[in-house]
């Protein structure tokens, strides 16, 4: 029996609201956003043409894709694309998918990049790209440098770089520092692993999906920050500012290692639900 567009936004809406534990906008959302996929259409075709029934192909695999959502594959990886800080970024299970969260530490670069005039910047552990590909497409004038240990992520940046057609920055295959020698910045950015390597949270939801290697950085989830806050001075110039993302109760032992590492001016900054999300500080 074919179903139209209401009729799928209504019985699936309720089946991913129930099986995922979603609020039930969020749930019509994402079977609007399965439906754009399937159709090639914008959200405003559906809501002006709810009556339009799916052909047969469209119907199978738009079937294929409510499965695999309604085992929790995230919804990203499905449809291939996330928005990110007003840019649509291509996504695969090789990379991290971009977070709201995320922006906050966008922001508070290009505030940065502003303030002390800064020209060249290093993104590490940079996974689809996100975060240093909306720094360098809203600033065309600065160096951007965006590094990541895998070569597939890599991959998923470069694509990325073309589509939003990024001159201006510069990708490489590093693990953090290693392949930088010499080389000196006015901003380091990062959206490290920071999660406990025995947190529960790794089996649950999306991140069941995510690569290990971008989410789980030691005992305490501190493994990596410390790594780079340890070779950090090494590359920055004098003045030079240092941003990590971190988990929603990490930001005081954050301070505490970037203080201990020698740097100034160490502060936290909060996302938009007053949760310390970004912390950062200043080479002396």
């Amino acid at each position: 029996m074919k179903l139209s567009i209401q009729e799928i936004l209504r019985n699936d809406s309720t089946r991913i609201e129930s099986a995922l534990g979603l609020e039930s906008a969020t749930a019509r959302i994402e079977v609007q956003m399965l439906l754009q996929y399937v159709l090639g259409v914008a959200r405003s075709y559906l809501l002006a043409h709810p009556e339009q029934e799916l052909d047969e192909m469209q119907a199978a695999d738009y079937q294929a894709l409510l499965v695999r959502r309604l085992s929790g594959e995230p919804i990203a990886y499905l449809t291939g694309v996330r928005e990110f800080y007003g840019l649509e970024f291509k996504v695969t299970p090789a990379a991290l998918i971009p977070r709201p969260d995320t922006e906050l530490l966008v922001e508070q670069a290009l505030q940065c990049i502003t303030q002390i005039h800064a020209h060249r910047i290093l993104d590490l552990g940079t996974g689809s790209g996100a975060i240093a590909l909306s720094i360098a497409h809203t600033r065309p004038d600065i160096e951007v440098t965006a590094v990541d240990a895998s070569q597939d992520a890599l991959e998923v940046a470069r694509e990325n770089s073309q589509l939003l057609n990024t001159g201006n920055a510069r990708l490489l295959l590093s693990d953090w520092f290693a392949g930088l020698q010499g080389e000196h910045f006015d901003l380091i950015v990062s959206n490290p692993p920071y999660i406990a390597s025995d947190d529960t949270h790794l089996t649950q939801g999306d991140l069941r999906f995510e690569p290990r290697s971008a989410l789980a950085s030691g005992a305490d989830g501190l493994d990596d920050i410390r790594h780079i806050i340890g070779q950090a001075k090494l590359h920055l110039n004098p003045g030079g500012h240092l941003f990590f993302e971190h988990g929603h109760d990490q930001a005081a032992q954050v301070r505490s290692l970037l203080q201990l590492g020698g740097f100034a001016e160490v502060d936290s900054w909060c996302d938009l639900s007053g949760i310390e999300r970004v912390s950062g500080g200043v080479m002396q």
